[in-house]
């Protein structure tokens, strides 16, 4: 009895835990972007107009900034808008400093020529007789690259199951071993602890061995 109870009770979780958190991420996803109704008069909102507040109206608006943004980006007008705005934010001295920090790494990450999160590689960690999955991130080009040698590459190792954390490494890229999974099946393997396995598409002409240190990495790396 209490093995088929506990049978039932794994069951539960395996379908709820999924639908339950992805019921809040979305949640906190339109309580971010509803925070854009701010920008408009107290009488715009929905408790004013209908008298209950709506959630998720200002999705809306969000995709209307967006792309109100985007537009005034395009054109000459709006570039020297921006780039004044820009000369305002890098002279105030805290602002300056959070602000180019993640502009370089928004830049890097949305940029259509950017590489970073592009590929997914095997490295290993913790130790040499493991491995696991990472992302690569770039190419050491300056003062790393004098000290280590031009062939290394910066690599992501995400955590499971929370991969918003992990660690970053910079690894010599004859010890990485390239894989033919995208970037959204390589995170799904990590978040679920090698569970779903994304199917393997071209089988490799010989299986490498763990032990090996002889690694043939293919030239996508």
């Amino acid at each position: 009895m209490m093995a088929t109870l506990r049978r039932y009770f794994v069951a539960g979780l395996i379908v709820w835990i999924p639908l339950v958190i992805t019921l809040w991420v979305l949640k906190l996803l339109v309580d971010v972007m509803d925070q854009s109704l701010l920008l408009l008069p107290a009488s715009w909102h929905t408790d004013a107009l209908f008298g209950v507040h709506i959630p998720g109206m200002g999705i809306f608006l969000t995709i209307a900034i967006l792309l109100f943004t985007g537009a005034l980006a395009a054109n000459l007008l709006g570039q020297k808008l921006l780039a004044l705005g820009y000369a305002l934010l890098v002279r105030l001295p805290v602002v300056r400093s959070i602000y180019l920090g993640v502009k370089q790494i928004s830049d890097t990450l949305f940029s259509p020529e950017g590489k970073a999160f592009r590929r997914a590689v095997l490295v290993r960690y913790p130790h040499q007789g493991a491995w696991t999955v990472a992302l690569v991130t770039g190419t050491p080009e300056f003062e790393v690259a004098e000290v280590l040698g031009s062939d290394q590459i910066s690599v992501f190792v995400p955590t499971t199951p929370n991969i918003t954390a992990g660690f970053f490494l910079i690894v010599p890229r004859a010890e990485t071993i390239p894989l033919e999974m995208g970037v959204d099946a390589a995170l799904k393997y990590i978040i679920s602890m090698g569970v779903a396995e994304p199917p393997h598409r071209h089988p490799r002409p010989e299986r490498l061995s763990g032990t090996d240190p002889n690694l043939r990495p293919s030239s996508r790396t």
